[in-house]
């Protein structure tokens, strides 16, 4: 398997193949917990605009928004696990904006999509694997340790390697960002979100991506 190292739009826009965009902090993380609290799917959307327009179009539907990693105006929720995990999402469909999952994701024009981050990075592989597919392209949705750390991780299991989880999250840890995150007094960022994220493998399945109509479909497989 040739396996390609991507990252944010230009990665999706270039990338060949199964794809995997990644966000661990913290956009598919909370897609993950949000299906895993029994949401139907979850839906990717560009804009604010979109996500209340879709959202006014949906029955039952739940918001979850954020703007440059601060919370928007009206949408209780922002993009916090926490916050997702604390939700009744029992089928219901939750509608995501951020500023890089969900902006990448948009632009994946390929056929064989996934979403990821580390609470579900080895069920994402067991997928890929059974898809054998000649080419994996591994994007980091931004440029920061933690999904480059996702996209290692993962790459080293189908290299059937073992990898050291807490060393490739070492640069997270000595970062400016973790500490802010750490210390609870960033909006909408609880200092709780961190352990929820980094949680590797708490849920033992992948989420495929589909196109509807306006939007993308994350679903529970």
């Amino acid at each position: 398997m040739n396996i390609i190292h991507a990252t944010g739009i230009e990665g999706a826009r270039h990338a060949r193949g199964t794809v995997v965009v990644i966000d661990v902090l913290r956009s598919f993380t909370v897609s993950a917990y949000a299906l895993a609290g029994g949401a139907r799917e979850c839906r990717l959307v560009k804009t604010v605009d979109e996500a209340r327009a879709l959202a006014s179009q949906t029955p039952g539907a739940v918001v979850c928004a954020e703007e440059d990693a601060l919370p928007v105006a009206g949408i209780p929720i922002s993009n916090s696990p926490t916050q997702i995990s604390k939700t009744d999402l029992k089928d219901r469909v939750l509608i995501q904006r951020s500023t890089a999952g969900t902006q990448v994701a948009s632009e994946l024009r390929n056929d064989d999509m996934f979403a990821a981050s580390l609470v579900v990075a080895g069920a994402t592989v067991q997928a890929c694997l059974l898809r054998d597919p000649q080419t994996l392209t591994l994007i980091a949705s931004a440029d920061h340790p933690e999904d480059h750390a996702c996209a290692r991780y993962m790459a080293r299991i189908l290299n059937g390697e073992e990898p050291d989880l807490e060393r490739l999250l070492q640069p997270l840890r000595e970062s400016e960002r973790y500490k802010r995150a750490l210390s609870g007094v960033w909006p909408g960022f609880p200092s709780s979100d961190l352990e929820l994220s980094l949680a590797v493998d708490r849920f033992d399945f992948a989420m495929p991506i589909t196109r509807a109509n306006g939007y993308l479909r994350i679903s529970r497989a």
